[in-house]
């Protein structure tokens, strides 16, 4: 497998055209800071923790592919972030913060040796299909969220 194939394979999970559905951008894409701090129950994470959480797993995968020290995500603290916050200027920059970490995770994938992705193949499919189990959670929370506000 090359990096061509990874990088098409995060790319479709992310935001090219899929034959499953929704991508994780797409999932994202039109809802507004109101939407995405919906929590589907009490202790459930929203559609914004959930991008964040992906942008950080870009984050960490990268730094596993790459060999770079832990510390550099742009958000203080790891995996989950709490999100709260109706603001639209916040959710415009952690939807450009999960752009900025794909764009950087499929850029170390372009530039890593053919042996290096072999040893490291589990763990790049696994960011693949991290953006597509996400995607579908996203989808499946504005479902039962316009259940629950229509009727």
């Amino acid at each position: 497998m090359t990096p061509d194939y990874f990088v098409r394979l995060l790319d479709e999970a992310y935001e090219k055209s899929a034959w499953h559905g929704a991508n994780l951008r797409g999932s994202l894409r039109g809802l507004t800071p109101q939407e995405a701090l919906w929590r589907p129950g009490h202790g459930r994470h929203n559609t914004w923790e959930l991008a964040l959480h992906c942008a950080y797993w870009k984050y960490a995968v990268r730094r596993r592919l790459t060999g770079e020290k832990r510390g550099s995500f742009p958000r203080k603290g790891s995996d989950w972030f709490y999100a709260d916050e109706p603001s639209d200027k916040l959710w415009r920059d952690d939807l450009r913060l999960l752009s900025q970490q794909h764009r950087a995770l499929r850029a170390a994938v372009a530039s890593t040796s053919a042996q290096r992705l072999r040893e490291m193949a589990r763990i790049v499919h696994g960011a693949a299909f991290h953006d597509i189990y996400h995607a579908g959670q996203i989808q499946l929370i504005k479902k039962l969220q316009a259940r629950m506000v229509n009727g």
